[in-house]
This record gives C-alpha cells, structure tokens and sequence, in this order.
C-alpha cells in the first residue's frame, strides 16, 4: 500500500507539472544524485507521465528508435557478442536485474541475466556479493544506464561495478588520495572490460583533479564519461584527456529528412524554461586538463570538451525503485555516456583506439550537429557552447552514423 501511495503521488505531480509545463512550453526536470562532490548526470521528466505497469505503453524514445536514429540497426543484431560494457555507479540497487529484464522484454531484446552469463554486478572490489549500502537517488540512474547498453548493443555483455560512494578522500596520515568510483573503473578494466561509461561528474566547476587522472587512463579500452548537465562549464572526469567526452543532445524525428531525424545541442530545445532552471549538454574549455594532441580547435589551449555527443532527453527507461516506480522518461548526459559506449563495443575497435581521439579522424561517419546552444549567449564563449558545422565545444564532433566514426 505505501508503494503504491507513492506511485498515485507521482502520478499527481507529474499531472500538475505537465498542466504547467504545457502552459510554459518546456520540460521540467528533477535531477537525480544532488547531494555530494560528484552525482550523476541524469533528471526526471516531471512534465511525461510516470507509467508503473511494467508492459503498458509510455512515454519517451524507446531502444529501436535509438538504433534507427544512429543507424546502428543492423550492428545491434549482429555485433557485440565479444565485447563487455561497463558502467560504474556508486552505491547498490537491489533491484537492478528485474528492471534490467523488464525493460529488454518490452523491447524485445534477448534476456541478459546473471544466470546466462550475460549480466555481472559486482562491488568495487569485485566481488558478486558484499554490496555497498542501497541509496535510492542512484537507483534510476543505474537503470539508465544498463538499459541504454541493451538499447544500443543487446548482444553485449554488461558488467556493473558498484562503488562504496561518489565520495572522494584524502587520507592525510598517508597522505593517499582515493576515489570510489574511480577505483571502480580500475576493477571493471581488471575484470575484463571493453568499455567502461562514467555518467557522473563533478558538482559545480571543474576543480583540479589531474591527480585522479590515473585512473581513467587505461590504454586499449574505450572510457567515456558524461559533460555535464549545467551547460558552459567543464566537469571532471569529461575533462580527463583519457576519455572520450560526451555531450548531449536533443533528438527528434523528422520523417521528411533523409535521415528521418534532426538534432540539436541539449539545452537549444527547451522553450520556457527560465534560466535558473536550466540544464543543457556541459561544455567548455579546461583550466586544468592539457590538449589532448588529437584536438586543434584554436579558441581553447587546455582539454575541450566535448569529444562526441549522443541523446540526452526525452528516453524511456524502466526502473522500480521509489524514485519512479516504473517507466519514466530521463534526460541528461548520464543517457550519451552509456550511448557511446555501446557504439565502440559495437565497432569492436577499443585496443586499436588513443583515447577519445578515433573520431576526430572519421568524422565522415558522424552527423554533425550544427544547431543550438546549452543557455549560453554565443558572444561569451562562440563555439564553446554553441553548434556549428564542424566541431563545436556541446557535441563535439557530433553523433554516431553507424560505427564507423569509433
């Protein structure tokens, strides 16, 4: 009965906000993880409707509209098979394989289990068991992020390692400095991934964490990690030369196109929203991280950011937890990170890539996103947060065309 009281005041605060959000024109968002230096990139749609029936229809971009609008149809069907995407995410959800299998049915995706070896969840020590304490504000974004792999790579393995917390400490009798979830990365890369997705950043500004770099450098695997979801501004770890950055986008179908889809900077597309509310892809140029070699874009001498940018609004996801309690529509750039990911799995070609620098050479296989901005005027930072032909600072080099841009 408590479960499903909050279910019914869900739905009634998702209905006024809609009432509202339809008078204003936009999207209202809550966002997931705001306590703590480092949270996750990903929001709930207040304005769509919460569905908690587990086979009824809902709201937002499902996983064949993505395959389709990143012309990844047919290597979802056929490729991944040796590949095992990790996602690293702080805290335990208890509840994360019957979702996992929930959203997959829905879809029509092969079940990825424990049991047939397709799906692992481990603590950041790597070990099936011994979890860290559950904390409900992660829930919907562990969910995300294991569904949006099943999206784009069903025949992939996913391992999910998660941390003690998002927390980072200096153990001054050392002095060590630590990081749960970056030490996550390095036992998800131990445990034989091929691809490691960060949907979490730093609160706020980048701060100067080049000691953590470490982590994340790992040659041969392809590490990606969210922008940021407070427009201009770099966040860490995306500024980390050693990932591929990934901003976000807004994604539409345009059946009068040739592609049968348009896309702008995440951000651009959200009429009404007043500007102390407003969220869109991060971007910007590092005041830490140096320029990687493969960048030349002549207005920032340290890391830009980003690299490559996929969706970051407006997708289903199924998650039990309180936070939603079924199926939700979720954006930021906790839903490109995971994205991208699954293209290099698809492409298969991690051990032969430096880094996030492969698409900066085939950006013939990309499609370049020249509209939008993330909220900031153009005359305080041009490229750095706005679109254009070419690469800009919120999609980078722009999104996938099938795999051969990874």
């Amino acid at each position: 009965m408590k479960k499903l009281a909050v279910f019914a005041a869900l739905a009634a605060i998702a209905a006024g906000v809609a009432a509202s959000a339809g008078d204003a024109g936009g999207p209202v968002l809550q966002p997931f993880c705001t306590v703590g230096p480092i949270r996750c990139m990903s929001s709930l749609r207040l304005d769509l409707p919460i569905v908690a029936q587990a086979t009824a229809a809902h709201s937002g971009l499902g996983a064949h509209d993505l395959q389709q609008a990143y012309n990844l149809v047919s290597a979802a069907a056929t490729r991944g098979g040796t590949q095992t995407v990790a996602l690293v995410d702080a805290y335990d959800d208890p509840t994360i394989e019957s979702d996992l299998a929930t959203y997959r049915a829905y879809y029509g995706l092969p079940p990825c289990t424990t049991a047939n070896g397709c799906f692992r969840k481990v603590n950041q020590d790597g070990e099936q068991g011994n979890y860290p304490l559950a904390n409900p504000d992660w829930d919907p974004e562990i969910a995300l992020d294991t569904e949006m792999v099943s999206a784009i790579c069903p025949l992939c393995r996913i391992l999910l390692v998660e941390a003690n917390s998002a927390d980072e400490t200096t153990v001054m009798s050392n002095p060590v400095q630590h990081s749960d979830l970056g030490a996550s990365v390095d036992t998800a890369v131990n445990l034989g991934a091929t691809e490691v997705s960060n949907s979490y950043g730093s609160a706020g500004p980048e701060p100067d964490q080049t000691f953590w770099d470490h982590y994340y450098d790992h040659p041969g695997v392809a590490i990606t990690a969210s922008s940021g979801d407070e427009d201009y501004g770099t966040i860490w770890p995306a500024a980390s030369p050693y990932v591929t950055a990934v901003g976000g986008t807004e994604l539409v179908a345009a059946p009068a196109t040739a592609r049968g889809w348009s896309e702008s900077v995440w951000g651009s597309a959200l009429p009404g929203t007043l500007p102390n509310e407003a969220q869109g892809g991060g971007s910007g140029c590092s005041l830490w991280e140096p320029k990687p070699a493969w960048q030349h874009d002549a207005g920032c001498s340290g890391r830009t950011v980003a690299d490559v940018s996929a969706v970051a609004d407006n997708v289903a996801i199924y998650d039990s937890s309180l936070e939603i309690g079924g199926w939700g529509v979720v954006a930021g750039t906790s839903v490109s990170s995971p994205i991208i990911a699954s293209v290099y799995a698809l492409a298969g070609n991690a051990k032969s890539v430096v880094y996030g620098s492969y698409p900066y050479g085939h950006t013939s296989h990309l499609n370049d996103v020249v509209e939008g901005s993330n909220f900031t005027p153009s005359s305080v930072c041009g490229y750095l947060c706005t679109a254009e032909p070419g690469y800009d600072g919120p999609t980078g080099n722009g999104t996938p065309n099938g795999i051969g841009g990874f």
